[in-house]
């Protein structure tokens, strides 16, 4: 029950997206999930307040990648994936409170699709102290974003007004890279 090699070789397409150049492998109880070359992947989906703890690539990047995979494939169920997802995190040494904030978070996304009774308890045990422990810091990340993207937008104002540039106005950075 682990990844097979060392980490993923990738190479960056754009901005936001990364294509995995050499398989890369995963080996569970029963199945062996083989993530190909030219897969294309975000890493973890982080909104923009919430990179601070969570940053788009770290230790958990294989699980990340794989989890793109399985969702994506349908070679098991939401859920399944999800799960798989969290079992990854554990066996790449990421923290118990970090691995349960991302795996509620990739619940959250995939709206508790396929969860059982049991599924949801653990989801709302996990979710509530994560907002209340996420709440303020979200706030004012995205405040002061917000603010930034306010000066950005005056410098670009500056620039049209005195003809020195004919770029499009910014766009607000809300959203992961």
């Amino acid at each position: 029950m682990t990844f097979v090699g060392s980490g993923p070789v990738v190479e960056e397409l754009d901005a936001k997206f990364w294509r995995v150049t050499e398989p890369l492998v995963y080996s569970g109880d029963t199945e062996e999930f083989v993530i190909p070359a030219g897969f294309r992947t975000d890493f973890a989906s982080v909104p923009r307040p919430f990179v601070w703890l969570i940053p788009r690539y770290g230790l958990y990047t294989r699980a990340a990648i794989l989890h793109d995979y399985l969702r994506s494939s349908d070679a098991v169920s939401v859920a399944d994936a999800d799960g798989l997802f969290r079992r990854c995190l554990r066996e790449l040494g990421v923290s118990v409170p970090r691995r349960w904030m991302m795996w509620a978070a990739v619940r959250a996304g995939s709206r508790l699709r396929g969860a059982s009774v049991r599924d949801v308890g653990m989801f709302v045990v996990t979710a509530v102290p994560s907002v209340f422990f996420l709440a303020v810091p979200a706030v004012v990340v995205t405040v002061f974003l917000v603010l930034f993207w306010m000066v950005e937008l005056a410098f670009w104002a500056g620039g049209r007004l005195s003809q020195r540039t004919d770029a499009a106005p910014p766009e607000p950075q809300m959203k992961a890279a």
